[in-house]
């Protein structure tokens, strides 16, 4: 969305941003949007491997929609 951040963390915690629901990992953070409301995004990233889904993780979240010339990432997942 157009002025909007994501809220992310960089820290000394190799899985943040990530958790293992029944076997599948899951990337979560929080946009916040220029109406000063937020939203909650959770996105699965398709793996069982956890450096896989930290490897997904770093890409999704430098991802940066109005300076990329190609599809989000993820656009093909289904």
């Amino acid at each position: 969305m157009k002025n909007s951040k994501i809220a992310i963390r960089i820290g000394s915690n190799l899985n943040h941003h990530i958790w293992n629901n029944n076997g599948t990992w899951w990337l979560h953070y929080t946009e916040h949007l220029a109406d000063y409301t937020k939203r909650r995004v959770r996105i699965s990233l398709h793996t069982h491997n956890v450096r896989a889904a930290r490897a997904i993780r770093d890409v999704l979240l430098t991802w940066d929609a109005p300076q990329q010339a190609q599809a989000h990432p993820l656009a093909h997942a289904a």
